[in-house]
């Protein structure tokens, strides 16, 4: 078996992938493919951001993966009676024949990211099929499990990495060779492509391909969570057996790993500065985002680094006290796991200096958007935290060993776009 998807396969089972058929809106029933979709359920996090996509078209699928009423269960009724209420309007229609779909994205920036979408077998963990690197809130996976429930559906797929470059990856390219589809291109200069596998003989070609590997979670840590919750409570074999995942051969397809960055709700910049006294070097910087980034950069080569910003300023916090982190970060992990900067974050800094529980959405909100935390925090008068990425090495080996890093300490990506094809468990 190859270890978080890179080395070579030894055990019995890996991935095991099977066609669906896909749910996928009528070009010919919504103004524009592109107006419909949305990035995935967890980087909606602004109010702006929510009410741009819910704008954009009426039918956008952010009515269902975020869907808005006064409580948990409206909300999930809401989503459940919008979703009925397309498939008997035609807004959204059932693909003839099951299908593993290729989907590719592709930016003027150079980048290219291809993939095969398609339900996948769900494993427990002791399995080592599928590789989390990450934590999760367990409030999270209840809100997803219970969306998923009143749905019945997987409204948006996983993206998860293996290493193989070998029959899946070429068929995957020999089909984007075909006309698409769908094509489409969203507002943030990404353009998108959606293929059918529908021949028996290819789709057993990437099958027998894919398992003989393991994959590691990209994105998706708290719907891969949920998929877990949800088979548990179904009787088995049946639907709840396989979830909706997108996986990306990463040797032929590398992704970005960037950070996720912290903002911290009513903490002025200045009294966080002044908790940190004398437990890291702080340092001014009145320079643009861009050179604060690569001041930030250059500190985390040599140790744990970070920028607090929300003054108009930038602020560097570097060469932590070693007897501070000693006291504060627990001993019993890895050393590499010991020195994430999100982990010094979070055991040292949130638990012991802020006191910022880091499941408390009233104190903290996690965005992936470097310059959107500032400007947020400069508005709100809260603290940003801006962290440098992980490099995906340190991730991987961390999988392999088993060792789950602290909740949102990476962002893999280009992540697929939610609404270009969703999953129905009652077909």
């Amino acid at each position: 078996m190859n270890s978080a998807g890179h080395s070579e396969a030894t055990a019995p089972r890996g991935l095991e992938l099977t066609p669906f058929r896909g749910l996928r809106y009528d070009p010919d029933r919504v103004g524009s493919l592109a107006a419909v979709t949305s990035p995935p359920y967890d980087v909606v996090v602004r109010p702006d951001g929510l009410h741009h996509l819910q704008d954009s078209d009426p039918h956008n699928i952010v009515r269902l993966i975020l869907p808005q009423a006064t409580t948990p269960d409206i909300r999930n009724e809401q989503a459940a009676d919008t979703l009925h209420r397309w498939l008997a309007e035609g807004v959204l229609t059932t693909d003839p024949e099951p299908a593993l779909y290729v989907y590719e994205q592709s930016h003027a920036d150079g980048m290219l990211q291809r993939g095969v979408i398609g339900t996948l077998r769900v494993s427990d963990p002791a399995e080592g099929i599928v590789l989390p690197h990450e934590d999760v809130m367990p409030h999270v996976v209840a809100d997803r499990a219970a969306l998923m429930r009143a749905t019945r559906a997987n409204l948006e797929p996983l993206l998860l990495t293996y290493r193989g470059n070998g029959t899946a990856a070429e068929i995957v390219d020999r089909t984007a060779e075909r006309p698409p589809l769908l094509s489409t291109t969203t507002d943030d200069g990404y353009s998108h492509r959606l293929w059918a596998i529908t021949d028996p003989t290819e789709t057993a070609r990437v099958q027998a391909d894919l398992a003989r590997h393991q994959a590691l979670i990209a994105d998706g840590h708290h719907r891969w969570a949920t998929y877990l919750r949800l088979r548990a409570e179904h009787p088995s074999p049946g639907p709840w057996d396989h979830g909706l995942v997108l996986l990306v051969d990463t040797a032929r397809y590398p992704l970005r790993v960037r950070a996720i960055h912290r903002l911290l709700h009513g903490l002025p910049v200045a009294d966080a500065l002044a908790a940190v006294d004398g437990l890291f070097r702080v340092r001014r910087l009145d320079v643009p985002l861009p050179r604060a980034l690569d001041v930030l950069a250059d500190a985390a080569c040599a140790g744990n680094a970070f920028l607090l910003a929300g003054d108009g300023a930038f602020h560097l916090l570097d060469r932590p006290d070693p007897a501070f982190l000693a006291r504060t970060v627990p001993q019993e992990h890895p050393p590499a796991w010991r020195t994430l900067d999100a982990t010094v974050l979070h055991a040292a800094l949130l638990d012991h200096v802020w006191h910022i529980p880091e499941d408390d959405p009233t104190r903290i909100a996690y965005i992936h958007d470097t310059a959107a935390t500032v400007e947020k925090a400069e508005r709100d008068g809260g603290t940003a935290v801006l962290l440098h990425p992980v490099r995906e090495e340190v991730v991987r080996d961390l999988a392999r060993q088993g060792v789950t890093m602290p909740r949102k300490s990476t962002s893999f990506g280009p992540k697929p776009a939610s609404g270009l094809v969703l999953r129905a468990l009652d077909l």
